[in-house]
């Protein structure tokens, strides 16, 4: 019998990325593909869906293609999407009614402030675990309905399908408007978490919120585990059986979930477009006293959902992407590492990388990026050098209001994502936490959590216990900096953050 295999679809902000996965948790084959990013106005952040899904169509087949794998070999597909990213689309023709409005656009924060205005933080906080931000997909839904002609009145017809990407996704594997059936349309408990529209803790979209948003009941998708089988591709997609999509998951919960952190305690953080700390709470939905978010983590078949802690960090890797394509000071993200390294120290050269506003702890939408200490002797390596030390003090800001919400100190931090192969900046991670850094062998654990997810579903792996034992540490980064330069830069940090803040306010 031929050996069968997860197909992962990692599905992120700039690019899809497919990977096949064996028993053992090893990469058997993979493909990515960039598309296109569109900015109309400063601020905003758009996507073509219908590219997104053109490109993850060809992604999965030449995934498949580059190894030797048929698609009947194809055990289950999982699905991990950038999060609150909003879609709409037409339930008939199948087609987007607009750009999806990407989770980094900023044009909502009017909406925002009225909501604050109405008195609705308290609420909306304690039924989602969220802050009232321009991040979520609430008030992008509200902006496409209230700015699309005609649209909120197809919407309320039940004409008009709203989703995150998985939806989107889902939605077309399995067959769309076109299929021999219906596409479902369905989310998981995380990504559902996300939407400000969600209440985490009675695990149903909540008539309060969705009323005070004004939106329609009937545009929302059907919210499942995380870990069952949501539906079957249509044969015609990859040309093979219909296979089940099994496991979906939001790309943090998902990579949370990949790196085995099963334990409340346990924590990671994933270096991105953006970084985002997430730590395991158990069953226990913590409600944060600091900015941090508390979200759905996963549920599992018929099992009690599980909750997490999360810091959302909007720009990281992107702060290099801007160095490249905005300023066009480095051709390559690797390069940082040399320039990085080439100078003894940040020589009082502070980035904040406010670029789409501040995410955790702070939530300003409207900060504004930030340079300072530039002086005759500023070259590129002190911006390369910035660009890669804020990631690190972002995180550590996040992990600050952990421990204060949570009582648990930090011991090990387990890091993914793509950044984690530039030791510089693992270091200085290490540096400015004062604990271990960990990264796996396999760092590409938001994939691997998808795929976990959807072989829990359909028998691939027997239980939790046997994933975890396939979690191996790859390299590890002990801190060799003292708490006193530790707490000095940490400090001229915050002196640069307030400098950026509320730089954009009306």
């Amino acid at each position: 019998m031929a050996e069968t295999f997860i197909l992962s679809i990692d599905q992120g902000t700039t690019s899809t990325r497919v990977i096949l996965f064996d028993k053992a948790g090893s990469i058997r084959g993979q493909a990515q593909q960039e598309f296109t990013q569109h900015y109309p106005k400063p601020g905003w952040v758009e996507h073509d869906a219908q590219e997104i899904w053109s490109v993850t169509l060809q992604v999965m087949r030449d995934a498949l293609g580059r190894a030797a794998i048929s698609a009947d070999q194809v055990h289950a597909i999982g699905i991990t999407n950038q999060r609150e990213t909003t879609v709409l689309w037409d339930r008939k023709t199948g087609q987007p009614v607009a750009n999806a409005i990407v989770w980094q656009d900023r044009r909502t924060a009017g909406i925002c402030d009225d909501l604050r205005s109405q008195g609705l933080a308290d609420t909306i906080r304690a039924k989602t675990g969220l802050v009232i931000d321009a991040y979520f997909s609430a008030t992008k839904l509200q902006w496409l309905l209230d700015n699309t002609p005609g649209l909120r009145a197809r919407a309320e017809r039940g004409e008009i399908a709203f989703g995150t990407i998985d939806s989107w996704l889902l939605w077309n594997l399995t067959g769309g408007p076109r299929g021999p059936r219906c596409g479902v349309h369905a989310t998981d408990y995380s990504n559902a978490s996300r939407t400000l529209l969600y209440n985490i803790h009675t695990l149903q979209w909540d008539d309060q919120l969705l009323k005070a948003l004004n939106i329609p009941a009937a545009v929302l998708p059907q919210v499942m585990p995380s870990s069952c089988i949501f539906g079957h591709t249509d044969p015609a997609i990859l040309g093979a059986r219909s296979i089940p999509v099994a496991g979906i998951a939001g790309d943090q919960q998902a990579a949370l979930f990949g790196q085995a952190c099963y334990s409340p305690g346990l924590a990671k953080n994933t270096y991105g477009t953006g970084s985002f700390l997430l730590m395991n709470t158990g069953r226990n939905a913590v409600s944060s006293k600091h900015n941090l978010l508390t979200t759905i983590a996963w549920g599992i078949g018929d099992q009690p959902v599980e909750y997490a802690l999360e810091g959302s960090i909007f720009i990281t890797g992107a702060a290099v992407q801007w160095l490249r394509d905005g300023l066009k000071i480095i051709d390559t993200a690797a390069e940082t590492e040399a320039l990085a390294r080439s100078i003894p120290s940040n020589e009082g050269v502070y980035f904040v990388p406010a670029l789409v506003g501040l995410g955790a702890p702070h939530w300003d939408p409207y900060a504004r990026g930030l340079i300072v200490g530039i002086t005759r002797g500023t070259t590129r390596a002190h911006f390369a050098r910035a660009a890669l030390e804020a990631a690190c003090y972002q995180t550590r800001d996040v992990v600050e209001a952990m421990r204060a919400d949570s009582g648990i100190a930090l011991t090990e931090l387990r890091a993914d994502g793509g950044a984690v192969g530039n030791s510089f900046l693992m270091q200085f991670q290490a540096d400015i936490l004062g604990v271990p850094v960990e990264v796996p062998k396999i760092s590409e654990t938001t994939a691997l959590g998808a795929a976990y997810l959807a072989g829990l579903a359909t028998g691939f792996w027997a239980d939790q216990k046997e994933i975890a034992t396939n979690w191996r540490v790859g390299r590890r980064y002990d801190p060799q900096i003292g708490k006193s330069e530790r707490d000095r830069l940490f400090a001229r940090w915050h002196n640069a953050v307030e400098r950026a803040k509320g730089w954009e306010k009306p």
